[in-house]
């Protein structure tokens, strides 16, 4: 056995689970900053210097909180769910590249657990497993708020995942492969960005709803569920809920970096490799501060909307970005002329707004 391996093997999984718990934690004083700056206040100010200290403090906090279960909830269940929920949330990046390979003490080093050759599968088995834990946490709650809460979830994530999965065909027909690292890889010269901006686009919108996030928050909707699925948890067991849907906003943010945006990859990095790992992160605060702004500016859809949105508007644009990715391959190999890759962005950009029109009428009327 290569001790020198497996040593490296659980060094690099401690810093990946370390760094999203913290993550996690500063996280929530981002977007708390963030959104203060959006409503013209000043933000968490007081727990150390400009408030820099504050997630601690909310740490310490539900540490200490009592922890409830209804007397007649489903105990097992009632514990388990959380922990189902947020443990997809701390291995799904394992197969993700921070950076290109370093030599340290002697030894090439690459800035991943695990290169899986189908990496994308990984990362969509793992996903789906986050939706049992909030709907197991909302039934096994004897609670009709958190029930539903949890059939909102069923409903939405199951829909919004065959947009989600679509989204990751572009890409993987772009590089050939559906390792993480072969498609950082294959943007070495061009982001897919450039060839996928409605792939991208639906792939980002697809992950807000996957993570719960506003405007597609319905599973929560402390307006009418006063909490959802989590409205009788407390203490540990709701900041592991509240854990895994910060940690997961970090996770669908590196995964959109890698499939669009090249990943690691910026000026000088064959160069420097240490400036990976800093193009990298660069690139997901910028992801996050997207999901922020949203959640400041637009209000939570309409349920019957947001159903009629994933399945009226998402899924037939996704089917049609695949086939017209298809399609451009196609002609590229056919004729032997790269330029053809522009066929791919300007059809499908054509054809998104196409859909768009056709489908406004039904995704905005709904059920009245």
């Amino acid at each position: 056995m290569d001790w020198a391996l497996l040593a490296e093997w659980i060094i690099k999984s401690l810093v990946l689970i370390f760094g999203l718990i913290g993550g996690f934690a500063y996280l929530t004083l981002f977007e708390r900053k963030v959104l203060a700056r959006f409503q013209v206040r000043i933000g968490p100010n007081r727990a150390g210097p400009y408030g820099v200290l504050q997630p601690i403090a909310d740490a310490v906090k539900l540490i200490f909180k009592e922890e409830l279960i209804p007397s007649k909830a489903d105990k097992l269940t009632f514990i388990a769910a959380p922990i189902i929920t947020v443990i997809p949330a701390l291995i799904i990046l394992a197969v993700v590249p921070f950076g290109p390979d370093i030599r340290l003490f002697g030894r090439t080093i690459t800035l991943y657990i695990s290169d899986l050759n189908v990496a994308i599968l990984y990362i969509m088995s793992v996903t789906s497993i986050s939706v049992y834990g909030i709907v197991l946490a909302g039934w096994s709650s004897n609670n009709k708020y958190a029930t539903l809460g949890g059939i909102r979830s069923t409903a939405q994530m199951i829909s919004y995942e065959l947009a989600l999965g679509l989204g990751f065909v572009g890409p993987i027909l772009l590089s050939g492969s559906l390792s993480m690292v072969d498609i950082v890889e294959a943007q070495r010269k061009t982001w897919f960005f450039l060839y996928q901006p409605v792939g991208a686009f639906i792939f980002w919108i697809a992950t807000l709803a996957e993570v719960n996030r506003a405007p597609f928050d319905m599973p929560e909707a402390e307006q009418e569920l006063t909490a959802g699925y989590h409205t009788e948890y407390s203490g540990m067991k709701f900041a592991l809920f509240f854990m895994a849907e910060y940690i997961k906003m970090i996770a669908v943010s590196a995964i959109a970096v890698t499939l669009f945006f090249g990943g690691y990859r910026g000026p000088f990095v064959d160069q420097l490799p240490l400036l990976g790992p800093i193009y990298f992160l660069i690139k997901v605060a910028v992801f996050l501060y997207f999901m922020v702004w949203v959640r400041a500016t637009l209000p939570r859809i309409r349920y019957d909307r947001l159903m009629a949105f994933g399945w009226k508007l998402l899924f037939p644009i996704s089917l049609g970005n695949v086939l017209l990715t298809a399609v451009g391959i196609g002609l590229v190999e056919l004729t032997g002329n790269n330029l053809w890759m522009w066929f791919i962005p300007v059809s499908t950009i054509l054809f998104f707004l196409l859909v768009s029109q056709f489908a406004q009428g039904a995704v905005a009327g709904g059920n009245k």
